[in-house]
């Protein structure tokens, strides 16, 4: 058995690993469907995380509407009878849901909107020759945690003593999403009876297939694949005029519509399937602009993200894949993925299993067997496309000019601080956060926390809202030099057990938002009007997530990295080490309120002098 400390998500505990084998039980059965949580228990948690952001008289207003949703005999006795009969049926009564209303029914542009980037600690080496043997070493790390994954060797994780579902580590491989002008799909090439041998390279602009598997169906080696990159260098010497990948970073609908236009060509539908169906992808990256060591990590993770614009690497994506793998000349690595096929907590595992990986020498000596050529993938571009390509040259510009990105490394201390005070690490953090966002802007906000649910059966993620009651007496105390040392320690103790708690019911599937959402999409699933309650203002204001944040710790010093989820919010990522921690913020320009250095500024003050509080020095 494996034992080690690990925190996934918002987790918090000990993550166990067992592999596979050693189960005596299929892993289906294992893990428990999610439940229902009891409505009056949802809708009395509602009204109380509106309390911090509303004031009395709108309170009233709502708390009757509530009153009357959740009525015995009522609407909302209705819809969740609905819910409860869904959830007998179903293999989990909100991922489905959630998936298509999050991701595949969502407009927005996937860079910066929607799929994350995880940027890595930098490699050792500078220039090309260095960066395609560690993009080899990649591959076969890759390939050997793909491998894992169908042979049934990958470790079951459990959570406080709970297997977790493993579902979505077959999902990542071999996967895209597939635009289209109403609604996406997602499309699954590895469930195919001849599942797919190769990867996608991407080198200026140009699109490779590259075969990772020998005839006799064995992995191909770290030189072999060395080799071919070799090849692949030396057939992509220029950059493409027109860089197809930025089509893949429009506004869905526009992108849907001239994915139609592009797949009416063969030629063109031949590379779009070969790119759709590889195991992931590799995007060869230019050097990241390197203007000071200060802003060297913000620029760095922008450039995972978005691939830094179209006079840079943006024409390197194919942003529908699953999963990008990003490594730039100057030793910059990381990692994109597309949310509908993947979440945070699987990408970790797979990081630290590349990480082990490449400590370790290639084990395998080439065989002398003569290879293929990797195969350039070539399109037909007519008027249209044309028009289309530039049309999203000029939008993706628009939108990496607008968002701010401020990646730092708070060094004063980590995780273990808050445990020798018996406090929640991520908690911690979370308050911070909250007083952070309150010194600067002088007003609390709707904040969410991305929790992981994957200790039920197909669970993907649930909101924790934030602030509480707890957290808003705490911030409205901390300034006010009328308030003695004692007293703040102890609303800061009461603010993070509060949002600890809340942590606590989310992992037990009693979290409200996916709640919420499950009863408003079963109203349209009936053919009902929407409930009055969410058509409240209140609703509104309480779901304008302005501070979306995000814990997903490795083992190693990485920071993710995504956008607000308003233009008037932030976007926050953390990963806490032991004395430590990792930090991205987000925000746009247009936004004249919002500004990522001054929040993180204003953070690492704010942590300061909690430290402080804990740990008085005079």
């Amino acid at each position: 058995m494996i034992l080690r400390l690990i925190h996934t998500g918002s987790c918090r505990g000990f993550l166990t690993r067992v592999p596979r084998k050693q189960q005596q039980v299929p892993l289906s059965s294992s893990v428990p469907s999610q439940p229902v949580p009891p409505l009056a228990q949802t809708l009395q948690e509602y009204l109380r995380a509106l309390e911090p952001l509303l004031p009395p008289e709108e309170i009233s207003h709502t708390r009757k509407a509530v009153q009357e949703f959740g009525r015995p005999g009522g609407l909302g006795a209705r819809l969740q009878h609905g819910l409860e009969k869904r959830a007998r049926h179903a293999r989990n009564w909100i991922t489905p849901w959630w998936v298509r209303w999050a991701y595949l029914e969502s407009r927005q542009p996937l860079p910066v909107h929607s799929s994350p980037a995880i940027s890595l600690p930098r490699r050792d080496y500078n220039g090309w020759r260095h960066q395609l043997v560690f993009a080899a070493k990649l591959i076969a790390a890759v390939l050997d945690f793909k491998a894992k994954v169908n042979t049934g060797q990958l470790p079951v994780e459990f959570m406080r003593g709970k297997p977790l579902c493993m579902e979505l580590y077959p999902l990542l491989f071999s996967s895209c999403r597939i635009p289209s002008p109403k609604h996406d799909s997602i499309a699954h090439y590895g469930r195919a009876r001849r599942s797919p041998t190769h990867i996608t390279v991407v080198r200026n602009y140009q699109f490779f297939q590259l075969e990772v598997y020998n005839s006799d169906g064995s992995r191909m080696t770290e030189s072999q694949i060395h080799g071919q990159l070799l090849r692949i260098r030396s057939q992509s010497w220029k950059t493409d005029k027109e860089p197809m990948g930025i089509l893949t970073s429009e506004h869905r609908h526009t992108w849907g519509q001239a994915y139609e236009r592009l797949m009416r060509d063969k030629l063109n539908r031949e590379s779009v399937k070969l790119i759709e169906s590889g195991i992931f992808s590799l995007c060869l990256d230019s050097p990241v602009m390197r203007i000071s060591d200060e802003k060297y990590a913000s620029r760095k993770a922008a450039q995972i993200l978005h691939g830094g614009g179209t006079f840079s690497n943006s024409g390197n994506r194919w942003f529908d894949k699953t999963l990008q793998f990003v490594v730039g000349e100057d030793g910059s690595w990381g990692l994109l993925y597309e949310q509908a096929s993947a979440e945070g907590p699987p990408i970790a595992t797979l990081l630290d299993h590349i990480l082990e990986y490449c400590e370790k020498p290639d084990p395998k000596r080439a065989p002398l067997v003569p290879l293929p050529m990797p195969k350039k993938l070539y399109f037909h571009i007519d008027r249209e496309i044309k028009r289309d390509i530039e049309h999203a040259k000029q939008n993706l510009d628009i939108l990496i000019n607008d968002l701010d990105v401020n990646v730092f490394n708070f060094k004063k201390f980590g995780k273990e601080l808050p445990k020798q005070h018996k406090l929640s690490p991520h908690s911690f953090i979370q308050v911070a956060l909250e007083l952070a966002y309150y010194r600067v802007h002088q007003e609390l906000c709707p904040s969410c926390d991305i929790v992981s649910q994957r200790m039920f059966r197909g669970g993907r993620t649930e909101y924790i809202r934030s602030p509480t009651n707890q957290t808003f007496k705490f911030v409205r105390a901390f300034d006010d030099p009328s308030v003695g040392r004692e007293a703040k320690l102890q609303l800061f103790r009461e603010a993070v057990d509060a949002h600890a708690t809340l942590t606590d019911r989310a992992f037990k599937g009693h979290g409200i938002e996916r709640h919420l959402l499950g009863l408003k999409l079963q109203a349209i699933e009936e053919g009902l009007s929407i409930p009055k309650v969410f058509m409240d203002t209140a609703y509104g204001l309480a779901t304008h997530w302005k501070l979306r944040t995000g814990q997903v710790p490795t083992n190693t010093d990485s920071v993710m990295c995504f956008g607000p989820l308003v233009p008037d919010g932030y976007a926050v990522c953390y990963n806490p080490q032991d004395d430590h921690v990792h930090f991205s913020i987000t925000a746009f320009n247009c936004c004249e309120e919002t500004h990522a250095e001054t929040l993180a500024v204003t953070l690492r003050d704010t942590l300061c002098q909690l430290q402080e509080l804990l740990q008085p020095t005079v």
